[in-house]
């Protein structure tokens, strides 16, 4: 029992960190524009993350995506120490990643540090192949949707305000990016607590205090929502920076844009009960939105930086995780 709580109390402190690591994703751009100030942006994207506990309970009615992270590793191979493993190789790269200014994935720091440790556990065999496989995918696919939308609706808004005063218009999307900048807030909320969620379920399960991610209480995801939303409080500045102003210059135009494409791929992904990541996803709009410009407006050196730290989080997480559980085998268990 007491390294199940241990597990939970990890998976809290993950899921904080992950909020603190991801703020950048819903309030870069609103930021950037001096929509808000910081703080403002900070507590308006908090809220949304917080509320999405109730989209997701009352509404949605489920919480697919946690039950597809928790498939992430064969049931009768997951054991504590594999999670607890798991875990500390999340945090550790997300804090390295949040350190160096990185906006690296902490869905798939998660799910790579989970199937990392099962790995060293147990073998190849331990892990859901074609679950990681759809999972990694959306590496490519979460930016490259993100990117297509956000030009599409780029264009729709400048056909939209082609007869409108500049000055008029402009204050019309400084509005409207608190309507994306929400939605966008909400759809990161609905999609990164759940990842942890699945997480918590998968422990108590392994502990046998459960019998299925369906039968977890309700203090599991209240605690998780609340705990991202408080992350995200606490923000994230050196990723403010890359993701607002290094990839491409950004104004309400294309704050609104990409916040806008960036939501509605991450609700797309909630009905689909894929996990992805909030980071790419918003990276890939942000990139669209300045394509439309001109291509030459996005600085592709930096996004093919980017692009090689996505690529590389699922393994450098994985054998982390391994060496970390190879360690607390060797120490502990």
């Amino acid at each position: 029992m007491s390294l199940l709580i241990i597990v939970v109390a990890l998976a809290v402190v993950f899921d904080f960190i992950n909020g603190f690591h991801d703020a950048a994703n819903s309030i870069a751009t609103i930021v950037t524009t001096k929509v808000l100030t910081p703080f403002q942006a900070v507590l308006w994207a908090a809220s949304w993350n917080f509320f999405a506990y109730f989209v997701a309970k009352h509404i949605i009615g489920e919480f697919g995506i946690a039950d597809t992270v928790s498939k992430v590793v064969i049931e009768q191979y997951v054991t504590l120490p594999i999670i607890l493993s798991g875990l500390v190789a999340a945090i550790s790269w997300n804090l390295l990643t949040w350190w160096l200014g990185i906006p690296s994935s902490s869905s798939h720091t998660l799910i790579g540090g989970f199937a990392g440790a099962a790995i060293a556990a147990a073998g190849i065999g331990s892990i859901h192949a074609g679950v990681i496989i759809k999972i990694a995918s959306f590496i490519i696919l979460a930016p490259v949707i993100g990117m297509v939308m956000a030009a599409i609706i780029t264009l729709i808004i400048l056909w939209t305000f082609r007869n409108v005063n500049q000055k008029k218009a402009d204050h019309i999307l400084r509005r409207l990016q608190l309507v994306s900048s929400g939605l966008f807030s909400l759809g990161h909320g609905l999609n990164d607590s759940q990842k942890v969620m699945g997480i918590v379920a998968t422990a108590m399960i392994a502990a046998g205090q459960i019998d299925s991610v369906e039968s977890m209480p309700d203090w599991v995801p209240l605690t998780c929502f609340a705990a991202i939303g408080m992350g995200t409080m606490m923000g994230g500045w050196r990723i403010v920076k890359t993701m607002g102003s290094k990839i491409t210059k950004v104004s309400a135009l294309e704050g609104v844009s990409a916040e806008t494409a960036g939501a509605l791929t991450l609700f797309i992904t909630e009905i689909l009960k894929i996990p992805v990541s909030t980071t790419h996803t918003i990276t890939g709009a942000i990139m669209g939105v300045g394509a439309v410009k001109r291509v030459s407006a996005v600085r592709w050196g930096i996004t093919i930086n980017l692009f090689w730290a996505w690529i590389l989080t699922i393994p450098v997480s994985a054998l982390l995780a391994g060496v970390v559980y190879w360690t607390f085998d060797l120490v502990f268990f």
